[in-house]
């Protein structure tokens, strides 16, 4: 197992990598939507907070040495089932097709109170 780590993600605030290599599978922490440079969370609202989680994903993806291309199952996490349509239309514009698969669950709480989390598991 071998810790992937970028400075252009946010960095980890507890015993977790921001993701983890292990032979050709990279599994990627859920991301929330943090600056990685001040901490501070970026939108207030579910297509903005999305579109910062994302960029947080893709370099984590990058540091990997891949991209959404190489990811096959993504985990959303929203505090309001409401917001599915906005962060779905964000997530769509970053994956092509073939889509990876993917679960979306409504959750009572999320870290620092955000709108969105997504974690993802990638072939390198």
């Amino acid at each position: 197992m071998k810790p992937i780590e970028t400075s252009n993600a946010p960095a980890a605030v507890g015993p977790y990598s921001q993701s983890i290599l292990t032979g050709d599978m990279l599994f990627l922490s859920g991301q929330v939507p943090l600056c990685p440079k001040s901490g501070e969370i970026v939108g207030n609202n579910a297509t903005e907070q999305t579109e910062q989680v994302m960029k947080n994903l893709a370099a984590v993806l990058e540091a990997a040495g891949g991209s959404f291309k190489n990811v096959v199952k993504m985990g959303i996490f929203l505090k309001d089932l409401k917001d599915f349509g906005a962060v779905n239309e964000v997530y769509a514009s970053y994956l092509q097709k073939p889509y990876p698969a993917r679960a979306c669950v409504e959750v009572a709480r999320l870290p620092k109170d955000v709108l969105v989390e997504i974690e993802a598991i990638a072939r390198i």
